[in-house]
């Protein structure tokens, strides 16, 4: 009796070890799998679009895992994981000083993009909350003046875009080339804008809020690519003159 007991034990023993060996192998599993989705999103979905665009600097159009990606991207997984709320523009660029204006010509305008059916979006250019409105970030200029207006706008996968709701509104950002129009209206005037450039940078990349006076410009920026917080998708227009 003792031997058959003894036996039983081991056997026990040993399909708790297998299945604890399960868990830790699946949870490994789930964990590079979350880390690496936004390169495999990248790869499967959005670089071959990005391939026919003019972009200036964008992730590479081919999978390549080097040890500057795998940083940025276990980065990225440990800001999702660690709780930052990213429905806070200020957020989305860590290194640069969010400027709460208080002389404002403008407090609020919005914009219509037809292409991916965007519709007079709101602007708020005097608070942060990306869930209510898209935001015009403090410190940028606002349209029609001259400077850098630069615009955040949360994204998620493409499929879940709906809408009129402000947490998917840019999703279909990316679809955007040089050349397309963006419409902008500030109280009863109309201004259109043309797409000049496409940038794609690391958070830590301020580059793309910086100012430029000699013209009116907006940037549209959200996380990409899109369900994303890997990289910001930057796109500025230049205002077009009549």
């Amino acid at each position: 009796m003792v031997k058959v007991y003894k036996k039983s034990r081991t056997i026990e023993k040993k399909k708790f070890l297998r299945l604890v060996s399960l868990l830790i192998i699946s949870m490994g599993v789930l964990i590079a799998g979350y880390v690496f989705f936004p390169l495999l999103s990248w790869q499967l979905y959005f670089a071959p679009v990005f391939a026919n665009s003019e972009i200036n600097s964008p992730i590479p159009k081919s999978t390549i895992v080097s040890q500057n990606s795998i940083a940025t991207l276990l980065q990225g997984a440990s800001q999702t994981l660690s709780g930052i709320d990213y429905t806070n523009a200020q957020n989305w660029f860590p290194n640069y000083k969010y400027d709460k204006s208080t002389n404002l010509k403008t407090s609020t305008y919005t914009i219509s993009i037809p292409k991916i059916n965007i519709n007079e979006a709101k602007v708020s250019a005097v608070d942060t909350d990306l869930l209510k409105h898209l935001v015009n970030y403090g410190g940028t200029a606002v349209p029609p003046e001259n400077g850098n207006a630069v615009i955040f706008g949360h994204s998620t996968l493409p499929q879940l875009y709906e809408e009129g709701n402000y947490k998917t509104v840019f999703s279909h950002l990316y679809k955007l080339i040089v050349g397309d129009e963006i419409i902008v209206t500030v109280g009863n005037v109309t201004y259109k804008y043309r797409i000049e450039s496409i940038n794609v940078v690391d958070p830590d990349n301020t580059s793309v809020l910086e100012q430029s006076f000699d013209d009116s410009y907006i940037t549209l920026i959200t996380c990409t690519p899109p369900g994303t917080i890997w990289k910001r998708l930057a796109i500025k227009a230049r205002l077009v003159k009549n």
